[in-house]
């Protein structure tokens, strides 16, 4: 019987997405599993699902958004996390930058695109929807971004992040980060420590 398929569905445009994808190695070699990194376009899965930002949906209400913040603080500290900075132009239209990452997928490239990507959104923090940033952002870290930028706007790019995407929600995602082990969906950041122990509950059936 195969092992479940673990996957991590992911928009640069998230933080909890990016600090998520800091802890994933780590749960990786642990549980001796490789998740499958699937782009989403947040902003679409907010349009299917009727849903949106947070930075929407808590304004002027007391107290929670001061909690998720202290949450977060939280992970970082239980991870050692020690890179994460806040963009401050957040929040950042990501369409080109998940075009981006479904064709570096295609072109085998998708590694090195992906810590670049996460590096100018959450570590070295730029509005990265400028193609003008962006260009010179990926130009620092070795990508040709006028070619990428090229490819990321054939048929083919487009219509496989719209397919992902629209697959996420049919799925039950409704944000970012959202991992299935299986047909099991899991929400967050937080959720990673539930997303091993069904990984190892699976391994342990096969």
């Amino acid at each position: 019987m195969e092992p479940a398929k673990v996957q991590f569905m992911f928009d640069f445009g998230s933080p909890n997405a990016y600090l998520a994808a800091l802890v994933i190695p780590d749960v990786e070699r642990r549980a001796g599993v490789k998740f499958e990194y699937v782009p989403v376009l947040l902003g679409g899965v907010y349009k299917l699902t009727g849903n949106s930002a947070p930075g929407n949906y808590l304004r002027g209400i007391k107290n929670k958004p001061e909690f998720q913040e202290l949450e977060t603080q939280r992970f970082i500290r239980r991870h050692n996390i020690a890179k994460f900075l806040k963009n401050p132009f957040f929040p950042v239209n990501t369409l080109q930058l998940m075009r981006g990452a479904v064709a570096a997928q295609f072109e085998g490239m998708f590694d090195t695109y992906f810590r670049a990507a996460y590096h100018h959104m959450w570590e070295a923090p730029k509005k990265m929807d400028d193609p003008r940033v962006a260009r010179e952002a990926f130009a620092s870290s070795n990508i040709d971004f006028d070619w990428l930028s090229g490819r990321s706007q054939q048929l083919d790019v487009k219509d496989r992040l719209r397919d992902l995407t629209q697959d996420a929600v049919d799925r039950g995602a409704f944000g970012s980060p959202t991992f299935f082990v299986g047909t099991e969906m899991f929400f967050g950041k937080d959720q990673l420590r539930d997303v091993e122990e069904a990984i190892v509950a699976a391994r342990a059936t096969t």
